[in-house]
């Protein structure tokens, strides 16, 4: 194993990144910061003082972060309007991106990316790929214990009701399904290992914010194989994954934030109470799932490993997007397409 490190540089000063991402890819043995741009230079060098790089460089533009040839990747956490065109700045520039999810506004959209230069990685972050808890669910379906498994189950809701709340800004991108629903697509294209082929969807809309509030979906994976979810911005915080069988059942307790220094756990079982009180609990190791995200990218920049997925994996999955929307309009199952 290379002893050699990724120089990575920061896009703005998003709060997923100073709160999240940036404390993860610090703790990637095969990673630095090496430098942080904001439009505004003085929010820059602040962002750099208050994670304690102090030895990093502060860029008052992106364009001046992409022109530095000490900077090896870039992390795009921007507003979802601004995902595909500042990558595709940076990978024209020479430097790999990991982009925050969703990776575009649509599926037309993230396919401009397959135009970045070939010898450029670029993927997108959903950090839960990394966490041993998604491979272990994995393993769990693919040995057989849970029989033929017909039916996943997403539940990610929170409450967010601030107008100025990038979440909640129509325009840019903001809405329930882009910003949680589309994890709970990936806990189904992950556990079913396939993709859905049509969608059906049930929208509700904030009055003012223009953007879904709660949705309840639909995915038809085929051979009786349903991908079941329900996704909101306005309500009590909830979050699940089940994946169920015809010999029994699996659920992710905390699938999609768990702590970073905290264990979690799967139950695993079959039958008995109700309550699921004689279930095998399978517990999971403390790890910060941004720090394996940057590790694994890291690697696979220094041709270490291959990347776990890239750019096609990004439109597939903007692909169940798009369906979902347009479901909504029509009020009918929609083909993935």
């Amino acid at each position: 194993m290379t002893d050699k490190k990724v120089r990575w540089g920061i896009v703005s000063t998003a709060n997923i990144g100073l709160k999240k991402v940036i404390p993860g890819i610090l703790k990637s043995p095969h990673s630095e910061v090496v430098a942080l741009a904001s439009r505004d230079l003085g929010k820059a060098q602040a962002a750099l003082d208050e994670l304690g790089l102090t030895g990093a460089r502060a860029y008052g533009s992106y364009e001046a972060l992409f022109a530095d040839p000490d900077v090896d990747a870039i992390y795009n956490p921007l507003p979802n309007h601004l995902h595909v065109p500042v990558t595709l700045a940076a990978a024209r520039a020479g430097k790999h991106v990991l982009c925050e999810k969703p990776i575009a506004m649509n599926a037309a959209e993230a396919a401009q990316l397959l135009d970045a230069p070939k010898d450029i990685l670029i993927t997108e972050a959903f950090m839960v790929r990394y966490h041993p808890q998604w491979q272990r669910a994995r393993e769990i379906i693919r040995s057989g214990e849970l029989g033929t498994v017909k039916l996943v189950r997403g539940v990610f809701l929170y409450f967010n009701d601030d107008p100025t709340n990038v979440r909640n800004l129509a325009d840019i991108g903001g809405g329930g399904i882009m910003d949680i629903g589309c994890y709970c697509v990936i806990a189904g294209r992950m556990l079913f290992e396939a993709e859905p082929r049509r969608v059906v969807a049930l929208v509700d809309r904030d009055p003012s914010f223009k953007t879904d509030r709660l949705a309840s979906i639909i995915a038809d994976f085929g051979d009786g194989r349903q991908l079941s979810i329900v996704c909101g911005t306005q309500s009590s915080g909830r979050q699940t994954v089940e994946a169920i069988g015809s010999k029994g059942s699996l659920e992710l307790v905390i699938p999609f934030t768990p702590p970073v220094d905290e264990m979690t756990s799967i139950l695993v079982g079959r039958g008995g109470p109700m309550d699921r009180s004689l279930f095998r609990r399978e517990i999971i190791p403390a790890i910060d799932q941004y720090a394996a995200e940057a590790e694994a990218f890291a690697l696979a920049v220094l041709g270490e490993q291959d990347l776990p997925v890239g750019i096609d994996d990004a439109v597939n999955q903007m692909k169940v997007l798009d369906a979902i929307f347009r479901s909504e309009t029509s009020g009918g199952w929609e083909t993935v397409r």
